[in-house]
């Protein structure tokens, strides 16, 4: 098992360093930037991540190892693309401080996931329903503009995500046998991707406000 969790994180990491340099890249070009941020070009980026998601989480049991790997490695480059913004709205040092905090916290959780006796594939639908009911809350705020309720919405979605990312871990541990063995990295490497850059986001907002004040 701790060969398989090697290799999710393996993947996770060339997912982030996709991500983040495709991003970076990205933030550099003001033409492609005018061009991913025009409405509907975005829309489509973040149609085609949902979907690439839906897609591989979906057939993770049945695809060839090649063909997850290349939709894992697309995903990262994709969301990449997405992410060029970031490193406009923030500045490089905020993005720095949030990406090491959120290495932290992520990795203090996957260590609790790993060798905590407590069953947190237990809280798996707690989470999921805290998560989609902070979303919503989210998308309501959009146009309430609250400040402090959105502070608050930040600061419950990194407890989720911490939760989540402790969760993960642990179902990564308990669906060995049911996902094909080269496939199982790659979908792990999926669900944790996806909660460090949760966390990641979130933790960027708070240390933007922390930096400016």
């Amino acid at each position: 098992m701790n060969n398989i969790l090697s290799k999710v994180f393996g993947w996770m990491f060339i997912g982030l360093l996709i991500t983040f340099f495709t991003g970076y890249y990205i933030s550099l070009n003001e033409y492609a930037l005018a061009k991913i941020f025009s409405g509907f070009t975005y829309i489509l980026m973040i149609i085609i991540e949902f979907g690439l998601v839906i897609f591989l989480s979906a057939r993770i049991r049945s695809m060839k190892p090649t063909t997850a790997r290349i939709c894992f490695l697309l995903y990262s480059f994709i969301t990449g693309i997405t992410f060029g913004g970031i490193f406009i709205v923030y500045d490089l040092t905020s993005i720095i401080y949030a990406f090491f905090i959120t290495a932290l916290v992520f990795g203090l959780c996957a260590l609790i996931g790993k060798f905590s006796k407590i069953d947190f594939t237990k809280f798996g639908t707690y989470l999921y329903i805290g998560l989609f009911s902070v979303i919503i809350c989210s998308i309501v705020n959009i146009f309430l503009k609250m400040s402090l309720l959105s502070t608050v919405l930040s600061a419950l979605i990194i407890l989720i995500f911490m939760g989540l990312t402790a969760y993960d871990i642990q179902k990564i541990q308990r669906i060995k046998g049911t996902i094909p063995e080269e496939n199982l990295p790659i979908y792990g490497a999926l669900e944790l991707y996806l909660d460090f850059i949760n966390l990641f986001i979130e933790i960027l907002k708070f240390v933007s406000k922390a930096r400016d004040n």
